[in-house]
Order: structure tokens, then C-alpha cells, then sequence
């Protein structure tokens, strides 16, 4: 299967109308989605197969005035007939690189502790949970 990565934009934001099962937690809202894109820390960027949206990875920048910045990785999916492909670790390190061009030295990583196919993956990352 084909596919390939796009940072999503105002300009293609309409590549959200057609998004694959299980790759956002809820149903799209364009107003939603315009607002999340205008923050300037505030980064969405989808896997594509053939104009459909089978992957998505977001995150934003946590500036901080006693040390560098924080990427903030907040959400990632991918639809399950997608998965295993390699879409989740090239979304993961897209979204990385995007927040060492603004400066950020770590990153952090939301996921629920019963999350297990998460979990999973970000483990095999080598990412180790902390636990509150």
C-alpha cells in the first residue's frame, strides 16, 4: 500500500474530509481544525493514501522561560489496515524534527496507561513510561 506524509495546512486542510476509520479519536470539525492550524506552536500532520487520511500525528511546542523548549506530543493514529506499514514511526519522527527546527531539546509523549497498542510502539522506540 502506498502512501506518503503531509504537513496539513490552511491551503489542504480539506484533506480532512476524508479520513480513514479509526485514525481520530472523534469526527472532524473544520472549525476545530482551522483553529488548531492557526496556533503558531501547533503542528497536524496526516499519512495519506490515495487522497485519504490514514495516519495523523499532532503536537505543540511548550516554551517555558527557564529552559528550551518541549514538544508535546499529544495524539497519534493510524488506521487499523495501515498499521504496520511504518506510517506510525515516519509520522513520530516528522513531528520530531519539526520540533527541533523550533528549538525543542525533549519531548514528551500522552497516552493512556490501558493503551496497549500504543504503549507498545512507543516502547519500541525505546520510550520508557513514567508513572504518576
Amino acid at each position: 500500500m502506498a502512501w506518503s506524509i503531509k504537513i496539513l495546512s490552511h491551503e489542504n486542510l480539506g484533506l480532512l474530509e476524508h479520513v480513514a476509520e479509526d485514525v481520530f479519536d472523534y469526527e472532524i470539525c473544520s472549525e476545530y481544525a482551522a483553529a488548531y492550524l492557526k496556533q503558531p506552536n501547533h503542528q497536524l500532520i496526516v499519512a495519506l493514501s490515495d487522497d485519504q487520511v490514514v495516519g495523523q500525528i499532532r503536537a505543540m511546542v511548550h516554551f517555558q522561560p527557564d529552559e528550551a523548549p518541549t514538544l508535546y506530543i499529544d495524539n497519534l493514529g493510524v488506521a487499523i489496515n495501515y498499521q504496520r506499514l511504518g506510517i506510525a514511526t515516519a509520522l513520530f519522527e516528522q513531528i520530531v524534527q519539526w520540533g527541533k527546527s523550533l528549538g525543542c531539546t525533549t519531548y514528551w509523549v500522552a497516552t493512556e496507561c490501558d493503551n496497549d497498542e500504543g504503549n507498545h510502539f512507543y516502547k519500541a522506540l525505546g520510550l520508557a513510561p513514567e508513572k504518576m
